[in-house]
């Protein structure tokens, strides 16, 4: 297509879960419900359309090891970008990343800047590792170089207990939370034990990566503040394994890491049924791969999350949450097109038919 191409985009046009449209237009990037006057130069494309997937847990930038060179980025954001998923939240990376927003032909990047953990309480090469007492001062920081967010490392594995424990103490969280908030940004925090969830949520923060600590107890907190979790549950896929590689040395960790992996499904339709918003996720970028946004919205609806409902976590509901249109009169063509709707059979997802980004058919 040249520049002054207008994209016909035919079918069914999923505007929301219960808002069809036959048609719509993209000229000059952008989406018109309305035809345009003496258009010459058409392309069209068919098929049932949604907004382009949103990935609103992954690391561009990042591999097992830490940061890696710009062209594996790149590789990242492409696998990304031709499994459907157009808008990311990139939860963490000590990569320098902003080089993508100059390609029209990459996915759109949230960043929550570099993960902020306590010392020796994290992978390493992947987060400021630092101590209490500083955490204002790097929340700070990060909130100046994000987008709007900021992540915090809410509890890791404690050598001398040997079992997960939360990170920070309640003073310096609400503390840090509140300057985030003060400067604008959103606060989330990794989180796979159940200790430190609640004094994160009573310090105010937004969100909670993985959350399989969440209890009885600690889910209707969740919904009574409105915090979200993104459950990453073809991450937390890999406990088992995790789990047996660190049996001989911390038992009581390993055991711990089974019990949390067998409950996650019971876990994320508890919190759901509680009214906790929940979103698509997939932790991509450490020793994950990237493109799985399809099969997190999958996972959503095994866990008995209607489909419609893990569809839109992954879709509308994730736009709207993190302040980017869908597919709204005059907002960026960033869409998908599949062969059939998506709302009867989540597993669609995974075969789009057109990738168009930024009004361009880029697969």
């Amino acid at each position: 297509m040249s520049e002054r191409a207008v994209l016909h985009v035919k079918g069914r046009i999923l505007v929301g879960p219960d808002e069809v449209r036959d048609e719509l237009w993209v000229v000059g990037g952008q989406i018109s419900y309305d035809r345009p006057a003496a258009a010459r130069d058409v392309a069209t494309v068919e098929g049932w359309v949604l907004p382009g997937l949103v990935d609103a847990h992954c690391h561009v930038g990042l591999d097992q090891h830490g940061p890696v060179p710009a062209e594996t980025a790149e590789k990242q954001a492409l696998t990304d970008r031709d499994a459907g998923a157009l808008l990311l939240r990139d939860a963490g990376s000590p990569s320098d990343t902003r080089w993508i927003d100059d390609r029209d032909d990459l996915p759109k990047i949230i960043r929550a800047g570099r993960h902020i953990a306590r010392t020796r309480r994290y992978i390493r090469n992947y987060a400021w590792e630092i101590e209490p007492d500083d955490l204002v001062a790097y929340v700070a920081q990060e909130a100046r170089r994000g987008d709007g967010w900021v992540k915090l490392v809410g509890d890791w594995i404690d050598r001398d207990l040997g079992d997960l424990s939360a990170c920070w103490p309640r003073g310096a969280v609400e503390a840090a939370i509140a300057e985030a908030h003060r400067l604008g940004a959103r606060v989330t925090a990794h989180c796979f034990a159940e200790d430190s969830l609640r004094d994160l949520v009573e310090a105010g923060i937004d969100c909670v990566e993985h959350a399989t600590g969440l209890t009885d107890e600690t889910i209707p907190l969740f919904a009574e503040r409105g915090v979200a979790i993104v459950p990453t549950l073809v991450n937390i896929a890999t406990f088992p394994s995790l789990a047996a590689g660190g049996e001989a040395k911390f038992p009581r960790w390993s055991a711990h890491m089974r019990r949390l992996h067998e409950r996650r499904y019971d876990t994320v339709r508890s919190a759901y049924d509680a009214g906790v918003p929940v979103f698509v996720g997939t932790d991509a970028g450490g020793s994950l791969a990237h493109g799985l946004a399809a099969d997190e919205v999958a996972e959503l609806t095994r866990a008995g999350i209607p489909p419609v409902e893990a569809l839109s976590a992954g879709t509308w509901a994730a736009r709207a949450w993190l302040g980017r249109p869908g597919l709204d009169e005059g907002a960026p063509a960033d869409l998908v097109v599949y062969a059939a709707d998506p709302r009867a059979d989540v597993r669609v997802l995974t075969d789009p038919r057109h990738v168009v980004l930024n009004g361009r058919v880029v697969g």
